[in-house]
Formats: C-alpha cells, sequence, structure tokens
C-alpha cells in the first residue's frame, strides 16, 4: 500500500529554488574583483639574533609592587 506512493513520489518534479539572482540573467550587478596578496597580514619570522639572558629575564620576571 505505501510502495506505490514511495515510487510515484520519485516521478514528481522538484520545486524550484529561488535563491539569489539568475545565473543566466545578465543584467546583475557583480562586485569588481579585488586583489588580495596571499600573505596580507602574516608575520614575518625570519631569524634574527639572540638576545642576551639578562633582558630576556627582565621582560618576562614578575614586576616588584615597591618600584
Amino acid at each position: 500500500m505505501m510502495a506505490p506512493a514511495i515510487i510515484l513520489s520519485a516521478c514528481t518534479a522538484l520545486p524550484e529554488v529561488g535563491a539569489g539572482a539568475s545565473p543566466a540573467d545578465a543584467g546583475v550587478a557583480v562586485p569588481p574583483a579585488r586583489y588580495t596578496p596571499v600573505l596580507a597580514g602574516t608575520t614575518d619570522y625570519r631569524p634574527v639574533a639572540p638576545k642576551s639572558w639578562t633582558d630576556s629575564n627582565r621582560q618576562v620576571a614578575p614586576k616588584e609592587k615597591g618600584k
């Protein structure tokens, strides 16, 4: 009883989905293409000379409250 309904449902047309403008419409406004470099906003991690240990330790040491 249910099998014919399932089989015949495959023969029906799919509903038309209207999400946005039609790709065939030549009058649709298209935003201009922009160039963005691939490395825009990245940080340069080239090797640098090492810092002295005393300077490095002073930067990460807790600050004294009295000073």
